[in-house]
């Protein structure tokens, strides 16, 4: 075990290892996994969370990047019965290949940020996959995922993440209690994808197409902004006012920008 820990977390891949008790048990707490789920865990690191999950009795892949990891993490986990390792970057990880039906995966990870937004991305698109999802992030991005319209937060990953995801900022996290200490506070979300969706865009790259490019030039009107992709008649078809600025939108209104595109195309 003391080798374990041997390990020097690695500015490239973004290491923060997880090391408070007290911060851990509330973690594992939020997820409360079960003997008859299965949870993918990303960046297991040193194996903090990884401990606990395999105490519920639920089946666990993680999927680590590091390769000076995986040996550590097999000769402290091999040995449980439901445990399997996938070394490799979770940003090119097909989950589907570990989902057995429709919503049965649990995702859980402390993300390194640097690549949490395009994770969480490329996990939205396994959205009909996953049960839940539990993560650490950096603060300031959980306040952004969870953001309403009106403020300087909402913006694309608010409205992609909102359109599939139903969003909670359960708890901040301080620098303390990592090893090394991130130079900025960190906190647990969880995203539980929509059963219904409240929204539905006819077609959803429609919809990405939309919010990127209003958000592009933020402070411009969506007039200006959409200009390429809509004129005004099209923008007030969708009962949006082109005279306002992107954030000042709500989901619902992106979403009839969108059809509007989708069903001039």
């Amino acid at each position: 075990m003391s080798e374990l820990y041997q390990h020097r977390a690695r500015k490239r891949f973004g290491q923060n290892f997880l090391h408070d008790a007290g911060v851990i048990h509330r973690i594992l707490r939020a997820i409360h996994a079960r003997e008859d789920e299965h949870l993918v865990e990303i960046g297991p690191g040193q194996g903090a969370i990884t401990e606990g999950l395999l105490g519920s009795g639920a089946r666990l892949d993680v999927i680590e990047l590091d390769h000076d990891l995986v040996p550590l993490l097999r000769t402290r986990f091999s040995q449980a019965p439901r445990f399997a390792l996938h070394q490799g970057d979770a940003l090119k990880f097909d989950f589907a290949q570990l989902a057995e039906a429709p919503r049965s995966l649990r995702i859980v990870g402390n993300l390194p940020y640097n690549i949490s937004t395009p994770l969480i991305f490329h996990l939205l698109a396994h959205a009909p996959l996953i049960r839940d999802m539990h993560f650490m992030l950096q603060k300031e991005v959980v306040e952004r995922m969870a953001a309403s319209p009106g403020g300087g937060d909402w913006g694309r990953l608010s409205i992609m993440v909102q359109y599939h995801c139903q969003v909670e900022h359960l708890f901040n996290v301080g620098p303390g209690a990592f090893n090394p200490a991130p130079k900025v506070d960190s906190a647990i979300v969880r995203l539980t994808p929509h059963a219904t969706a409240p929204h539905i865009a006819k077609d959803p790259l429609q919809l990405e197409r939309i919010v990127r490019e209003a958000f592009n030039q933020r402070r411009k009107t969506l007039r200006n902004t959409l200009k390429g992709l809509l004129d005004h008649e099209a923008i007030e078809a969708a009962g949006v006012d082109g005279g306002l600025r992107p954030e000042q939108l709500d989901l619902a209104a992106f979403v009839r920008l969108a059809d509007q595109l989708a069903a001039r195309r």
